[in-house]
């Protein structure tokens, strides 16, 4: 009786490895044949389009809020007088983002406009800090 409870046992360990080996080399053809892991589709990030020579052409995809100010506790640094310490925030969302002025002393622009309250962003816009022009791009 022990011989046939080993052997149902021996049967079902190697079924076990069996699917598990057909599920691994599933997985690595799947990756083959799309060329590694799966892309995800591409988010915005942001571009230093005006500023500090330093940091012009900087560009920083937006995988989370984002702070720009003159701070080194920033996310962006931008060493200019007319930016404040923590100058505004940049909040990601499903296909935009969402831009908002910290109480900055010159004030934060979306396109020309005053950013006086939390304003949406697309791709192609422009954010003005100071004399610093940054813009919305796809990642």
């Amino acid at each position: 009786m022990a011989d046939v409870i080993l052997l149902v046992g021996r049967i079902l360990l190697l079924a076990m490895l069996y699917l598990f080996l057909l599920a691994a080399v599933r997985t690595g053809v799947g990756m083959v044949a799309t060329g590694g892991a799966r892309k995800r589709a591409k988010g915005l990030a942001v571009q230093v389009v005006e500023g500090p020579e330093e940091i012009r052409g900087v560009t920083l995809e937006l995988s989370g809020p984002i702070v720009i100010g003159r701070s080194p506790d920033a996310d962006l640094v931008i060493a200019d007088d007319f930016v404040s310490s923590t100058h505004a925030r940049i909040v990601p969302g499903d296909t935009d983002a969402v831009v908002e002025d910290l109480g900055s002393t010159n004030g934060t622009f979306v396109n020309g406009q005053p950013a006086t309250r939390p304003l949406v962003v697309r791709e192609g816009d422009m954010i003005e800090l100071g004399t610093n022009r940054i813009k919305v791009v796809r990642a």
